[in-house]
């Protein structure tokens, strides 16, 4: 295997056939013997490398010897093999993590989360060549092709190089630019892909041209595809409230003045959330214990021994605070467990530290095994909060916990949203005080609300409360309201769809002040998707494929797009002539001619100009083709 393929390297070996397999080593076995045909069976080592093989039979008589040249094969790892360094125990663990074609994504905000379809398609057509190029025009193989091939049996190395060419920031010929500023009129925005399989072929079809444009879910879901489709288990997990911490201080510093806007930027940022992938591998590069669940990151924030990549750091040394182990564990560790502290820059300049601190690292997500749900696997990355070992941990990491709990004592302040934050429609939110003590409390609450993105970039103020004097009986609770506009949001929202709500306290008789945080994600509208007919495999299938226009303006430039493994070749694209009026239903009828049988998914996403990143999926199970 590889262009200059040495025996010392381990990309060549030279063997004869025997009776039995050798597991230990290449080994080739006759199988049957008929004529001038030779039926033979190979067996490769557990730490063979992986990649496209050359074969080649050497046969020789007392008179004299031939070499023919039989062909290729593709060798992936074997999640299967107990002695493979990617062995996964479980079958419904490998039917998921391997084999699953397609996938949740979870996005949305700590108090809303929702899911979105992907399809990975690491089986489809095209998708192993175009991973075993990626392999072969990164830097680390035109720098030294012979050793970048001879360490093709490690998932460590593997896994670092697909972190680091899913992303383009190395200027190294990598699959997507990423681009967060809400400007993707030159490519597609990050919100619209629904799948791997299309992303990878474009890459590949424009000569290695990067792709525009990925945000974290999308550079991960690439990672998990390319991943998968070399035989390694892996999952894209979703982090609430994600920290990005620049300056590896563990600290979070937010600015806000008396209005609760925000007073200065920061490089720092908290993301609503933020995706990784996590891929199952053996590491005895660190010793014992930290097998298992890996942590890669391809989204460009950081760079890892000057490339823009991101681990696999052991999700167990992430828990522990094993800060100096392999690979960028503090860089992830801060993004689970750093402080957030809001500071009140007050008129006279003199800044104010708040009491309480937003929670980083919540509800950490990925799909469930075998069923469309979520597991919380939070418990994997962190100890529960202020427990002796997460203590411990923070002692191991240097890092005093400075964030406050919440009191029972004094004044207690969080918002709440009413019921439909839709798009198109106008809803309230609430700064809630409660009084915990046993005397009436005097304070002054404000509200401030301004469309962000979902890395933490504010926009424009959409909703402003002038300051509000409250009292407030003991044991008692009082609410002040926010109405949020329709007319002010509309032109301000990005395609997250994200509204950033602050809510300012002074307690008048301790002169504290109490920050409260919330990110509100406002709606879509929902896709349905209905089959029409019995759903049978290489039959002609119907789907009916609808959505209502919940805004009082028209939608134009109106497209669906309709992908599913094994169920459409490729992305099948709907566009629609007329616009779509106020109200009314958009509906088409789209024929299937499903390929494979079982379990599979059917995805849809909606693009106009006014709304965008629509998703809407339907699981459908296909009867296999009577014989």
């Amino acid at each position: 295997t590889g262009p200059c393929p040495s025996e010392t390297s381990g990309t060549q070996s030279h063997f004869a056939m025997t009776d039995c397999p050798e597991e230990s080593c290449w080994s080739a076995v006759v199988q049957q013997q008929d004529g001038e045909s030779l039926s033979v069976s190979l067996c490769s080592p557990p730490n063979a490398r992986i990649g496209r093989y050359r074969l080649t039979l050497e046969t020789c008589t007392d008179y004299q010897g031939s070499s023919y040249q039989i062909g290729d094969f593709i060798l992936l790892f074997n999640p299967w093999h107990p002695e493979d360094t990617v062995f996964m125990r479980d079958e419904n663990k490998r039917r998921e993590y391997v084999l699953s074609q397609d996938g949740l994504i979870f996005q949305g905000t700590c108090d809303y989360i929702y899911s979105i379809p992907w399809n990975f398609g690491q089986f489809e057509d095209e998708v192993l060549a175009i991973c075993l190029k990626m392999l072969d025009i990164t830097p680390n193989h035109l720098r030294d092709q012979n050793r970048d091939c001879s360490r093709r049996n490690d998932p460590v190395y593997i896994g670092r190089v697909v972190s680091a060419m899913v992303n383009c920031n190395d200027e190294d010929r990598g699959v997507l630019f990423g681009r967060w500023d809400n400007r993707y009129e030159d490519g597609m925005s990050p919100m619209a892909w629904i799948g791997s399989v299309d992303i990878l072929k474009r890459w590949k079809n424009f000569g290695c041209q990067p792709v525009k444009y990925g945000q974290c879910w999308v550079f991960a879901a690439v990672a998990c595809t390319v991943m998968r489709c070399l035989g390694i288990p892996s999952r894209v997990v979703t982090n609430y409230n994600s920290a990005h911490d620049t300056n590896a201080n563990l600290t979070i510093d937010r600015y806000i003045n008396e209005r609760g806007e925000q007073e200065r930027q920061s490089w720092d940022k908290i993301w609503n959330f933020h995706c990784w992938v996590e891929s199952w591998m053996t590491r005895p590069d660190l010793g014992a214990g930290y097998d298992g669940w890996q942590v890669l990151d391809p989204t460009p924030q950081e760079k890892s021994e000057g490339v823009y990549c991101c681990g696999p750091a052991p999700v167990k040394a992430i828990k522990e605070g094993d800060m100096l182990l392999k690979y960028d564990i503090p860089f992830i560790f801060a993004e689970v467990n750093a402080d957030v502290v809001y500071w009140v820059v007050q008129g006279d300049g003199m800044q104010k530290q708040s009491i309480r601190s937003s929670d980083v690292g919540k509800f950490i997500s990925t799909k469930s095994i075998g069923r469309d749900s979520r597991e919380d696997i939070t418990h994997n990355y962190k100890y529960p909060e202020g427990s002796e070992e997460e203590r411990a941990v923070f002692e191991k990491a240097e890092h005093q916990k400075k964030s406050v709990g919440e009191e029972d004592e004094g004044l207690h302040l969080r918002i709440k949203v009413s019921e439909g934050a839709n798009k198109g429609s106008d809803f309230d939110v609430f700064a809630v005080v409660n009084n915990n003590t046993d005397e009436e409390r005097v304070c002054r609450v404000t509200l401030c609300a301004r469309a962000t993105s979902h890395n933490g970039t504010l926009g424009p103020q959409c909703g402003l409360t002038d300051p509000v004097d409250i009292d407030i009986e003991p044991r008692a609770e009082k609410r002040v309201p926010l109405r949020i506009l329709y007319e002010e949001y509309r032109d301000k929202l990005t395609q997250d769809n994200l509204i950033k709500v602050v809510a300012l306290l002074n307690d008048h008789q301790t002169g504290d002040i109490l920050v409260a945080v919330r990110d509100i994600y406002v709606e879509n509208p929902p896709i349905k998707i209905r089959i029409l007919g019995e759903p049978m495999q290489n039959r002609k299938l119907v789907a009916e494929i609808s959505l209502v226009n919940p805004l009082d303006v028209p939608l134009n430039g109106c497209v669906f797009v309709v992908e599913g493994t094994g169920l459409t070749e490729g992305q099948l694209v709907k566009e629609l002539e007329e616009p779509v009026e106020p109200q009314a239903e958009a509906k088409f009828r789209q024929d299937l001619m499903p390929r494979l049988s079982g379990l599979q998914k059917l995805m849809v996403d909606f693009e106009s100009d006014q709304l965008t990143g629509v998703k809407g999926y339907r699981n459908v199970i296909i009867a296999p083709q009577p014989l």
